[in-house]
């Protein structure tokens, strides 16, 4: 009769610490897996919120100024200001493919050079070229925001299970002790228990963080792909309209 109280006289009297400490050697192993990914998880995340935020401001002051009207010079220096911001990065792969064509046909055409890229366009031909440029630029920078990501994804489909084993071991070991103290009461099943089930609590405190910072920073890293795309066909834009009113 006096089974219950005693039980939960033992489980009140045990912090998480003590149930940690009393656990065994290969759930310790578990907890401390699971605590590492946490902290890598939770770096990730902070780190992230400052890169975007940051990669936020610098495109938004930099197409302020690329809309400004200015030319493309100024565009290209106001743009190694802004070095958080993917689209600046984009246009400056651009800028100098651009003047990489404008240099080869003023050589095919042997004509004089110009200080504004606006006023020399390639052939339209060779825009196929820049277009590329813009791609590959576009792709490195979506690339770049991804970075650490996948860590986030694996830690929150994975980190559950890693609790449920260190679980399953921690009950396999109390049922052993069971077996060892020839009685099932439940004073002596219910500290087992407890230390097993804190695998699982922790395996989720690794894995609901995870999951939500991979589901926000996704999101995050489509918009500015989207921002870096809707930049390049402006761009490309632009360029072929100069060169179809030369």
């Amino acid at each position: 009769m006096n089974e219950v109280p005693a039980a939960q006289e033992t489980i009140v009297s045990m912090g998480a610490m003590d149930l940690i400490a009393n656990a065994s050697f290969l759930v310790q192993l578990v907890l401390l897996l699971l605590l590492i990914f946490s902290v890598i998880t939770w770096a990730i995340i902070f780190f992230k919120w400052g890169t975007f935020k940051l990669s936020y401001k610098n495109t938004e002051d930099f197409l302020d100024f690329f809309w400004s009207g200015k030319s493309m010079d100024h565009i290209y220096t106001e743009a190694k200001k802004h070095p958080s911001s993917p689209v600046a990065r984009v246009f400056q792969a651009g800028y100098v493919e651009l003047q990489r064509l404008m240099e080869k046909e003023r050589q095919r055409k042997g004509k004089a050079s110009t200080s504004d890229p606006a006023r020399m366009v390639p052939p339209e031909s060779s825009i196929t070229n820049l277009e590329r440029s813009l791609s590959k630029a576009g792709r490195n920078e979506v690339m770049k925001l991804e970075r650490s990501l996948p860590f986030l994804a694996t830690t929150g489909s994975t980190a559950p299970f890693i609790g449920l084993f260190g679980t399953v071991w921690g009950i396999m070991n109390a049922f052993q002790n069971i077996g060892a103290q020839g009685g099932a009461s439940l004073a002596v099943v219910a500290p087992g228990i407890a230390e097993a089930l804190i695998a699982t609590a922790i395996g989720l405190a690794a894995a609901i963080p995870a999951v939500m910072g991979y589901n926000y920073y996704i999101q995050k890293v489509r918009y500015i792909k989207a921002q870096v795309d809707s930049f390049s066909e402006d761009f490309l834009n632009i360029v072929k309209r100069n060169f179809l009113a030369s």
